[in-house]
């Protein structure tokens, strides 16, 4: 059976593998596809060392790099809970190709295992990137033990587990509550959100546990919150001791846990596994029916209903896609009823800074949750094996990328409105800035429409085998996401200063001003690409 789990996970792998498409594929355009999304993915781990290093030496240069091998084990466990809990509907239940794996002479617990070690190896590269750029940052300040290096190197394998498999436990929890509905898809759905809104609230309960109202530098405060973590979250402790002490025991405690809790979890799933897959799989017809008159609707509207069907009907799109908008919704809500100075204040910890210079970036405060990942993004290769359809149909090329464009907008700017009048509100924003705003955060949205469908457009991928790798794994959606997180923070605080220097509103203008051609030029760059496209 061993060899029967080893032949599986390999097939997975070399079926989804983007240098065996390399390998094998006489396509030139695939070929380019995958060196262009290997490029990406090198710029964006890169990306992650240079944060994992700077976090090392500003640790180094203040003297408390002891803290280093806590916050390593932090980052890597916060990452592997939250890309686990965000994959496991996708990977563990309810995927493609279940039918035919289960139809194989494998166990149900087999299965399950291997769909999770495969999804462990694709998630490795994020979790190296920061463990060895920190290592380099640690060895450098600390010139630690030459037993620390496999130490830290081989833990680095093993400390993903557990958050892994917590998040898998939450996802079977989810899953086989959510099989008993008829709707299993909208029950999950909500089961999913409902719990990562918990986990983004218990953010500011872990807060005030590990804060030190004592402390008053921030450095110090920085280390003794990593040490109180690592009491709570006893595997970062373990990995510390590991490698500060070589301590083996720590070491063998916390592979031996991780392997434990491996093999426990995947035979409670195995026991209903069949069960859950068969009924997050099946759908019930409507009991009541009742035959309408049809209603005749423009085709670009049609194509954007047809994108909303398929976002609720699958849970990784929603969740994924729709994430930022729901906690847009939520800041506006907060900010209205425990008013913006206070906001700003319980993030700032009380610092002398005054609100009202922080209008102009309202609007780009809501692009950073609502412009997280725009549909558009990943609608293209969704299509999947079905794109042949489109390209028969009598439509104009540009008119499917049209009502899929169509549809981000309507998802996107009844969120935008909503958040930006409560914080103008809260924040006491005059009514000529707040409609200047409102008229940004379109613009914004039509930015991140078009743009993201030129990424979509340009890294389609066809060939998938499980929606997430082109929802949360797309080389589209790497290239969209991060360069457009960070170029929005960057902006906010170019607002914030530009804000004390210019008239709010000959700011506001500015800034649309040059949205807009940026939208303008990503719309037609985007229905270019779709000529091509077919």
């Amino acid at each position: 059976m061993k060899n029967n789990a080893i032949l599986l996970l390999r097939t997975l792998l070399l079926s989804t593998s983007q240098f065996n498409i390399y390998k094998h594929t006489t396509d030139p355009k695939k070929r380019k596809k995958v060196v262009s999304g290997f490029i990406g993915a090198v710029i964006i781990y890169a990306m992650i060392m240079v944060y994992s290093v700077s976090v090392c030496i500003g640790y180094g240069q203040y003297g408390i790099i002891d803290a280093a091998p806590v916050m390593c084990a932090l980052l890597i466990s916060v990452l592997a809970f939250i890309f686990t809990l965000l994959r496991t509907n996708g990977y563990l239940f309810n995927f493609k190709e279940y039918d035919m794996l289960m139809s194989l002479p494998f166990k149900s617990s087999t299965v399950a295992a291997c769909k999770f070690l495969y999804m462990y190896i694709k998630n490795l590269p994020w979790y190296l990137s920061i463990s060895v750029a920190m290592l380099a940052g640690y060895a450098y300040f600390a010139k630690p033990s030459i037993f620390a290096y496999p130490v830290w190197i081989v833990l680095t394998f093993v400390l993903p587990l557990i958050p892994m498999l917590v998040a898998s436990f939450i996802g079977f929890l989810i899953a086989r509550v959510s099989a008993g509905f008829r709707k299993t898809n909208i029950m999950q759905t909500v089961l999913t959100l409902a719990f990562v809104m918990l986990c983004f609230s218990a953010r500011f309960i872990l807060e005030d546990m590990f804060r030190n109202d004592k402390v008053e530098d921030t450095l110090k405060a920085v280390s003794s919150a990593t040490g109180n973590a690592a009491k709570y979250y006893l595997p970062a402790g373990w990995f510390s001791d590991a490698v500060t002490k070589l301590s083996f025991s720590d070491f063998f405690l916390l592979t031996a846990i991780s392997v434990a809790l491996f093999c426990l979890l995947f035979f409670i799933v195995g026991r209903s596994y069949r069960n859950i897959n068969s009924a997050l799989k099946s759908h019930a017809a409507a009991r009541k029916y009742k035959m309408s008159s049809q209603k005749q609707k423009s085709l670009v509207n049609t194509i954007a209903y047809k994108e909303f069907k398929r976002m609720t009907g699958s849970t990784n799109y929603l969740v994924n896609c729709a994430l930022g908008e729901l906690l847009a919704a939520i800041l506006g809500i907060v900010t209205l009823v425990f008013g913006f100075d206070k906001i700003i204040a319980k993030i700032t910890q009380d610092a002398p800074l005054d609100a009202s210079m922080l209008a102009p970036a309202i609007p780009f405060i809501i692009y950073f949750l609502i412009g997280m990942v725009a549909t558009t993004v990943c609608s293209p290769s969704l299509e999947g094996k079905n794109y042949w359809i489109i390209q028969s149909l009598p439509i104009a090329k540009e008119t499917v990328y049209k009502g899929k464009m169509l549809f981000n907008m309507y998802l996107t700017v009844p969120f935008m409105t909503f958040s930006t009048v409560c914080l103008c509100i809260s924040a006491k924003v005059s009514p000529v800035n707040t409609l200047l705003y409102l008229v940004l955060g379109f613009v914004l949205c039509a930015f991140s429409t078009a743009w993201g469908c030129v990424c979509g457009i340009k890294h389609m991928r066809l060939d998938w085998e499980n929606e997430i790798e082109v929802i949360k794994q797309g080389t589209g959606v790497m290239i969209y996401l991060l360069p457009n997180m960070f170029v929005a923070m960057g902006v906010c605080a170019l607002s914030v200063y530009l804000g004390t220097k210019i008239n709010h509103s000959v700011l506001a203008l500015g800034f649309i001003a040059i949205v807009s051609l940026m939208a303008a030029l990503s719309y037609r760059y985007a229905l270019k690409l779709a000529k091509r496209s077919f």
